[in-house]
């Protein structure tokens, strides 16, 4: 891989993280109010009669957060802290920190995120490579207009269609959640157990809606190989067409898959926060949602930036690697 590429992604991966963060620092500012008066207002409601100095505290904790200082000390102080991911502390949850809270809830979006990502994009390219493949059981073809009302349908909505089917109508799964009310986290079979079941309907909301995606993707690329001169060549020496279907025709098809899951790892985690606000999930997405209803702008900060900095490591990472699925790539100087 030549120097002058990879120091040009690295460029380009700089400028799209810094404007993500820029935006990230602007927009929560546009809304109205002020996140510390709101919070304040809110714990003396459910603590009873409204208390006298709400301004002075008001004034005290707007010290205490930097939001009384200009906007661009404030800007440039956030800047320093999110190239250290430190963000301070949460508004509403104060004096919890921003990492903490980002910490408890990562692991559970990962592990979502992982396994319906792998099952999604494995059997979707499997079965769009045998919907284009001339040997394949003709039932497969009366998959296609499945596939294509599924990957047209929105995660959120394919995830209140589980909800209505199998938690509501008939209670084969929980209705929310990660585990068990009253369960305890330990790493036992049970628990494993209750954690999977949780787990279940936000996985499959986001297979349903992403295995489409890939099996037409996949089946496209498919027709392609046809009659292309390694297939013809493979044919004539005789070989067998599960080597064939393998080897000649998926290897090669599969190629531009890469490149669609690098375009849309973006869409997968936007589209797995409403996935967690529909099933009360404990993942990023869900503390995101609760840091924009309470105008927690150190929480929005680190959630958006944890996630953008992940998706943009994560496209350049499969950028870089291109080369080694496919070593016919070259990269010359443009």
């Amino acid at each position: 891989m030549r120097l002058d590429y990879l120091s040009r992604r690295l460029i380009q991966f700089l400028i799209v993280l810094w404007g993500a963060a820029t935006l990230n620092f602007l927009v929560p500012r546009l809304a109205p109010g002020n996140p510390v008066r709101e919070r304040l207002v809110s714990a003396m409601q459910q603590s009873g009669p409204m208390q006298q100095g709400i301004e002075e505290m008001v004034r005290s904790y707007n010290v205490q957060f930097g939001l009384d200082q200009p906007l661009y000390i404030q800007y440039f102080k956030y800047m320093g802290s999110a190239l250290r991911l430190d963000f301070g502390y949460s508004i509403a949850q104060y004096p919890v920190s921003v990492m903490t809270l980002i910490l408890n809830a990562l692991p559970w979006t990962i592990g979502l995120l992982t396994v319906a990502t792998l099952l999604s994009f494995t059997l979707g390219t499997l079965l769009g490579a045998l919907l284009a493949w001339p040997r394949a059981p003709r039932v497969l073809h009366y998959l296609v207009p499945p596939l294509m009302g599924l990957s047209s349908i929105p995660y959120y909505l394919l995830g209140l269609i589980l909800v209505y089917l199998l938690a509501l109508s008939v209670p084969a799964f929980p209705l929310t959640g990660a585990y068990s009310i009253g369960a305890t986290v330990q790493l036992t079979p049970s628990f494993a157990v209750d954690v999977i079941r949780h787990a279940a309907l936000p996985s499959l909301s986001i297979i349903l809606a992403a295995i489409g995606f890939w099996a037409l993707g996949m089946r496209a690329m498919m027709v392609t190989t046809e009659g292309e001169d390694y297939m013809v060549l493979a044919e004539a020496k005789g070989l067998r067409a599960r080597r064939i279907f393998f080897r000649y025709a998926t290897r090669n098809a599969i190629l531009p898959q890469f490149t669609s899951l690098a375009i849309q790892l973006g869409h997968i985690v936007s589209g797995s926060v409403i996935v967690e606000i529909v099933f009360g999930y404990p993942g990023i997405g869900n503390l995101l949602f609760q840091a924009i209803s309470a105008s927690d702008y150190f929480v929005i900060y680190g959630v958006v930036f944890v996630t953008v900095l992940a998706i943009t490591l994560a496209t350049l990472l499969i950028d870089l690697l291109y080369p080694l699925l496919d070593p016919r790539i070259v990269y010359r100087r443009g």
